[in-house]
């Protein structure tokens, strides 16, 4: 009697198991079946923001299913990831990665770890960090700005979309070369402190591509940029490197979901992500914004961020952050 419930109840599990397991399966296939969420960890109208929704629009049309953006500024942008810890693995709930993201867990407590909670899906666009200042500053080059620090005891002031950003990096960087500190006023995001810029609020400002704009229509006027060569769109503004400061801060942007995203829906975003690219909206918005395409698979995109992770701790232990 008891060999016979014992056999009965391991059949029962299979057969459960392997219900689940189709289950499984068949909602892999079906993916997507519903809106799918992107959260953009910074405020809305920067440069993070417009390329999430222009990226949104397009993946709606890739993957027949509705593709809306959240945001959620602040802690570096890294608020999308920490986000990821909750989200159940099926797709629907994806963030953006900033790589700020690998470089927090080395200034301050993380709720995350950007290796073990994150599934990569792919990277696509990379964008640049721009040494800025109002139409009517003194300031003509890098080294007006580093003579000044040198020789005011009030500084030089910059805001930045965030504390621990690239874009705080870029600072920190020069500041190391000239060897003079500067102060960092961070905000929520690129719009925040291009305002501040424009009311005189800070002094300079490290910004992504949607300087562009500002600088087109004459309000704005950019010092240098942290690449290794000046990108197209800012063809006319020197390198800090031509400036004479080692200053090159790197920052592919790319799409991840939470941990143990099935294999048959990462390839699925993968392709739709790198179909998007081809896109005529992306493509209007990646040239207005200046920004560079970079895209990477799901495979090339895990091995970059755990390389990235690494080396930002060499970063972040010569560089002091939390000033």
């Amino acid at each position: 009697m008891q060999r016979r419930l014992f056999n009965t109840a391991a059949t029962l599990a299979l057969a459960c198991t392997a219900t689940l397991g189709a289950t499984a399966a068949r909602a892999q296939a079906d993916y997507p079946n519903q809106p799918v969420t992107i959260i953009v960890p910074f405020a809305p109208g920067g440069t993070t923001d417009v390329v999430g929704r222009a990226l949104a629009t397009s993946l709606t049309k890739q993957l027949k299913q509705s593709v809306i953006v959240e945001n959620k500024p602040g802690a570096g942008g890294t608020l999308g990831v920490v986000d990821m810890q909750r989200a159940k693995p099926d797709g629907y709930r994806l963030t953006m990665v900033p790589v700020g993201v690998f470089r927090q867990p080395y200034v301050q407590k993380t709720q995350y770890d950007p290796i073990r909670d994150l599934t990569y899906i792919a990277s696509f666009t990379a964008y640049d960090f721009i040494l800025a200042v109002a139409a009517d500053s003194p300031f003509k080059t890098v080294k007006d700005v580093v003579e000044y620090a040198k020789t005011h005891k009030e500084g030089v002031d910059y805001g930045t979309p965030g504390k621990f950003t690239g874009n705080q990096v870029a600072m920190a960087l020069l500041g190391k070369a000239a060897g003079v500190p500067f102060t960092h006023v961070p905000y929520k995001g690129d719009s925040e402190a291009i305002t501040a810029l424009l009311g005189g609020h800070v002094k300079t400002m490290v910004s992504t591509n949607g300087i562009l704009n500002f600088m087109e229509t004459g309000k704005v006027r950019a010092l240098a940029i942290a690449a290794d060569k000046r990108p197209p769109a800012f063809a006319n503004v020197p390198t800090f490197k031509e400036a004479g400061y080692d200053v090159v801060v790197p920052s592919p942007l790319g799409l991840a979901g939470p941990r143990g995203l099935p294999l048959p829906i990462v390839q699925k975003l993968d392709a739709a992500v790198k179909a998007a690219l081809d896109d005529p909206e992306m493509q209007r918005v990646i040239k207005t914004y200046g920004i560079r395409t970079d895209y990477r698979d799901h495979q090339a995109y895990s091995e970059f961020a755990r390389r990235n992770f690494e080396a930002e701790k060499t970063i972040v232990q010569s560089l002091n952050l939390n000033d």
